[in-house]
């Protein structure tokens, strides 16, 4: 064992505990498949994916990653478990920020292999980034649906701002054409609503982003542009 990780597993309050899920309990979790607030990982040779999910995470409605789980559903787990632990760890201290909280266990497959599941819980300090070494600023992610998707600005914006109160708008001529046009089409973007409303891009992102924080619309994020649509009052 490596001093790095030595050193590691001496601090008792910072490495994984055993759970008190058995397997049949983690084969009943896997069946449900990848998800919003589920993700599967068959190794962690690559941390700085495995990141970026676990901040996906805190940054939307939290979730479990489990390492050691195949997308196919098969559970293999992991053999040399104790450094892909401190790899992983080790990825999130040096590479998230604001740093964000989470727990780590472990679940028995075998006598030799295990499971790592990371509990990470829906952050209070959103938005988190990761940036990586060869990168000059951080990016966001959040999850929608079994996907982490980089967070656009309007997105980063509403995360930031999403505990405030008191957010209020102007109802004018440019809210009207934005509702004229949804009631029509049901969802839109930013460039086609700062087309239609004749307006610069920045204000139609200022807008857009206020009628989210105010529930008027919801949001879509995607990987090329995100989508917004009318908010749905019964789910209020």
């Amino acid at each position: 064992m490596n001093q790095g990780l030595a050193a590691y597993f001496e601090k008792t309050d910072s490495h994984s505990r055993i759970s008190g899920m058995n397997l049949k309990d983690l084969k009943n979790l896997v069946r449900q498949g990848e998800n919003s607030t589920l993700e599967f990982k068959l190794k962690a040779n690559h941390p700085e994916k495995i990141i970026r999910e676990i901040v996906a995470f805190a940054n939307t409605k939290g979730g479990k990653l489990l390492v050691g789980v195949g997308d196919d559903k098969t559970i293999p787990g992991l053999k040399f478990v104790d450094e892909e632990e401190y790899m992983l760890v080790r990825a999130i201290e040096r590479n998230c920020f604001p740093p964000l909280h989470y727990n780590i266990e472990r679940i028995a497959v075998t006598d030799e292999r295990d499971v790592l599941m990371f509990t990470i819980p829906q952050s209070k300090e959103k938005p988190h980034f990761v940036q990586l070494d060869h990168e000059e600023t951080g990016k966001a992610y959040v999850r929608v649906k079994d996907r982490s998707v980089q967070a656009s600005r309007e997105v980063k914006q509403i995360l930031r701002r999403e505990n405030e109160e008191g957010i209020q708008f102007r109802y004018g001529e440019k809210e009207k054409v934005l509702m004229s046009y949804l009631y029509e089409n049901q969802r839109i973007t930013l460039g086609k609503f700062a087309e239609i409303a004749k307006i610069p891009l920045w204000l139609a992102s200022r807008t857009l982003v206020l009628l989210v924080l105010s529930n008027v619309l919801k949001i879509q994020p995607d990987e090329v542009m995100d989508w917004y649509s009318l908010l749905d009052e019964r789910s209020v």
